[in-house]
C-alpha cells in the first residue's frame, strides 16, 4: 500500500520575484498596445532602461512572454515581439464567439435598467472617442462594454474565461479600430437592444454577429478576406424589418458584410 505523503516530502515552492513579474506585465501591456510593434526587435538593455531596471528580469521576462506566445527567440538574432498570423487570429475570435454569445444569452433574462444605463453610458463614451480618433480609449470601452455583459451574465468562471482573452483580443483589435469605426457601435446599440427586450436568442446572435464583424475586419485589413458577398441572409441577426434596413451589415453566420473600409491605425514603436 502506498504511503500517504508528508509535508516533509515537498519541494520548497519556486516564487519568482515580483520584479520580474512587474516587467513581465508591463511588456506584456506594451505589446498589447503596440507601442512594441509586431516584427519589432527586442534589445534587453533598451528595454531595461526604459523600465528602469536591470537586464536580468527583462531577460527573465522574455523568456516567459515567448513561452506565452508574445515574444519570439531567434537563435543568433535575438527577441522580436511576435508578428500575430490569420489562423490564430482564427483561434482567437472562435473561442470569443462562442464564450460571448453565451454571456449576451444568459445576461439577457438578467438584465436591469440600471445594467442597461450603465451599458448605453459606456457605448456613448465609446462614440465620443472614435469622433476624437482616441483611439486607447476606444479599444478600453470596448473591453469595459464586453466585460460588463461577461459580468451580467452571472456565471464567474465565464467571466473569468472571457477575461483571460481580453489582452488578445485588445492587441487584434486595437489596429482595427478606425476600420471599425462607429459601425462597431451601432452592433452595440443593438446588442443592447435585444437584451433590452429579454430576448436570449437574439442577444446570443447579435453577439456572434458582432464579433464575426471584427474577425471580418482583421481579414480585409490583413488581404486574407475570401468572404462570398453572395450569400443570402436567411440567418441574418435581428427582425426582417432590421434585416431590410441593415442588409449591408447582416449575412448567413460565419459569414460578415464587406461594408465600407476606413483607414488602419499604424502601431507605434
Amino acid at each position: 500500500m502506498a504511503r500517504s505523503g508528508t509535508f516533509q516530502d515537498l519541494s520548497p515552492v519556486d516564487r519568482p520575484g515580483p520584479l520580474r513579474h512587474r516587467v513581465l506585465e508591463a511588456l506584456r501591456e506594451l505589446i498589447v498596445v503596440r507601442t512594441l510593434a509586431p516584427g519589432q526587435h527586442l534589445v534587453e538593455s533598451e528595454l531595461a532602461e526604459r523600465l528602469h531596471v536591470s537586464r536580468g528580469p527583462v531577460r527573465e521576462a522574455l523568456q516567459a512572454l515567448a513561452t506565452q506566445g508574445w515574444v519570439d527567440l531567434r537563435p543568433g538574432r535575438g527577441a522580436f515581439v511576435h508578428e500575430p498570423t490569420t489562423q490564430e487570429a482564427e483561434e482567437v475570435f472562435a473561442v470569443r464567439t462562442a464564450l460571448e454569445s453565451e454571456a449576451a444569452r444568459l445576461a439577457a433574462p438578467r438584465v436591469t435598467d440600471d445594467d442597461l444605463a450603465e451599458l448605453r453610458e459606456i457605448c456613448a463614451r465609446g462614440r465620443v472617442a472614435v469622433a476624437a480618433g482616441d483611439v486607447p480609449t476606444v479599444v478600453a470601452e470596448n473591453s469595459a462594454l464586453h466585460h460588463t455583459i461577461a459580468r451580467l451574465a452571472g456565471i464567474g468562471l465565464l467571466y473569468e474565461s472571457i477575461d483571460s482573452l481580453d489582452q488578445r483580443v485588445r492587441w487584434f483589435y486595437r489596429p482595427l479600430v478606425r476600420r471599425r469605426g462607429l459601425d462597431s457601435w451601432d452592433e452595440h446599440d443593438r446588442l443592447i437592444a435585444a437584451l433590452e427586450a429579454h430576448d436570449e436568442e437574439e442577444a446570443a446572435r447579435v453577439m456572434r454577429w458582432h464579433t464575426s464583424q471584427t474577425l471580418h475586419a482583421f481579414h480585409s485589413q490583413s488581404g486574407t478576406d475570401d468572404t462570398d458577398d453572395t450569400d443570402d441572409t436567411d440567418d441574418a441577426v435581428g427582425s426582417e424589418s432590421e434585416q431590410s434596413e441593415s442588409a449591408e451589415h447582416s449575412g448567413r453566420s460565419g459569414h460578415v458584410d464587406t461594408g465600407p473600409r476606413r483607414g488602419t491605425v499604424k502601431a507605434g514603436r
